[in-house]
């Protein structure tokens, strides 16, 4: 896959938000008349583009009838050697940037603590936690045999 686009209320705060997590910017450009860019990290691609006049986004982690698109993943199992320390850690980084940037980051919401869960023969460690527009971004660890 090339890349994976996501539509923002406001380009800077997802930046500083997925900047957190670890991507870097790749390439800044315009998309007809709004703000774009294309940052790189976690093993992939994301492209940004900022919406204007923006609607809220649709709750699809917790509407049970909600259609469509529902998350990106991302696999931590090569980085991380816990899921729970990561996200805690994560988290402390953006409590002590939420004090430092009030205005483009917020404390991270989680929306499902690391839990396991058996996929096929396999069992990872799963979690989610929202954007900065409050979509869901799942993160998972496959636990060793």
């Amino acid at each position: 896959m090339h890349h994976a686009s996501i539509r923002t209320a406001n380009i800077h705060r997802a930046i500083a938000f997925y900047s957190l997590l670890g991507f870097e910017m790749e390439t800044q450009f315009t998309a007809g008349i709004t703000l774009a860019c294309w940052m790189t990290g976690l093993q992939g691609r994301i492209e940004l583009l900022q919406i204007p006049e923006p609607q809220p986004a649709p709750d699809c982690f917790h509407d049970e009838h909600y259609t469509g698109y529902y998350h990106l993943s991302f696999d931590l199992t090569e980085t991380v050697a816990s899921l729970p320390n990561w996200l805690e850690s994560l988290s402390k980084q953006f409590e002590h940037a939420s004090h430092q940037l009030a205005t483009e980051v917020a404390p991270l919401q989680v929306l499902l603590p690391p839990q396991q869960q058996m996929i096929g023969d396999r069992v990872y460690e799963v979690a989610f936690i929202a954007d900065a527009d409050g979509l869901p971004l799942e993160f998972l660890r496959m636990m060793t045999a």
